[in-house]
């Protein structure tokens, strides 16, 4: 009766607006739970070390500290991951739109931590290895940095609206890498993989519109444990369901050159700059 309880996490969460969860008794991820935001600073490092580039910056420096700080930041995440859980982990989420239940969430589990670190690794890699760019150095280094963040911000995003947004962001730089620091035919090697993944780009959308619309209004939501929870309890009809596949292996399997799927691929890879290859191709 007279214990003072400390103030909890939902209680910090309504002056925030920031949701951390915190699991009672875990005590391996000590450092996570010190500083919470550090999946987003794997996300943002990239992006922001991109715009201080096209800002005047050191090109080449820049991006190298930006990619071993990634890198350093995901090696911790992925040495506190508590594995194997089926739960998501480094969970933060800020709610954007309650009445649309959009949400910006983060989050990995077994998977997407996998992805993020390699995508971290390949970064760190691609820019370590960038020979002499002799023309436009800082656009070509942030080509580079906003495909990693786009990539890792796909891999860790839970709401279906931010996933699509980070998979965006990760596909435009690829067309100026060809198109401006290509070999060979670049011109139409750009414009070719540019239509061909925007044409699985547009599928793809209209696979996760679908998803999102089969479900009940009242179990509506862009988040993506929800979704399967929603489809888990047989809210989503068999026939959706079957639409939703087709049109999520179409737009997927463009994208990343899946076959039948993979013919702008060649191409492509031949007249990208090794380090853009070895993003496009890696992650």
């Amino acid at each position: 009766m007279g214990n003072r309880r400390a103030p909890t996490a939902d209680s910090r969460r309504k002056s925030t607006g920031i949701s951390v969860p915190v699991r009672p008794g875990n005590s391996r991820p000590y450092l996570f739970r010190c500083f919470p935001l550090m999946l987003l600073l794997v996300i943002f490092c990239p992006i922001v070390a991109a715009i201080v580039i096209m800002a005047g910056a050191p090109a080449r420096k820049t991006a190298l500290v930006a990619s071993v700080l990634t890198l350093a930041i995901t090696l911790l995440l992925f040495a506190s991951f508590q594995g194997p859980q089926r739960d998501f982990q480094h969970l933060t989420s800020f709610s954007l739109s309650p009445e649309w239940h959009l949400s910006f969430t983060t989050g990995v589990d077994g998977l997407s931590m996998v992805m993020v670190l390699l995508a971290a690794i390949v970064t760190m890699a691609a820019v370590w290895f960038t020979g002499e760019i002799d023309r436009h150095e800082n656009a070509f280094y942030a080509c580079l940095l906003l495909i990693s963040g786009g990539a890792i911000g796909a891999f860790a995003s839970i709401d279906l609206f931010f996933f699509y947004a980070f998979h965006e962001l990760a596909l435009i730089p690829t067309f100026l890498l060809i198109g401006i620091w290509g070999s060979g035919n670049r011109t139409a090697a750009a414009w070719k993989i540019t239509i061909y993944l925007a044409i699985g780009s547009f599928i793809l959308l209209i696979g996760l519109i679908l998803l999102y619309q089969s479900v009940p209004v009242e179990s509506r939501s862009f988040d993506i444990r929800a979704l399967k929870a929603a489809a888990a309890l047989g809210q989503v009809s068999v026939d959706a369901q079957r639409h939703i596949y087709l049109l999520l292996l179409i737009g997927f399997g463009i994208l990343i050159s899946l076959f039948p799927f993979h013919t702008w691929a060649p191409e492509a890879y031949a007249s990208a700059p090794a380090p853009a290859a070895m993003l496009h191709a890696g992650v």
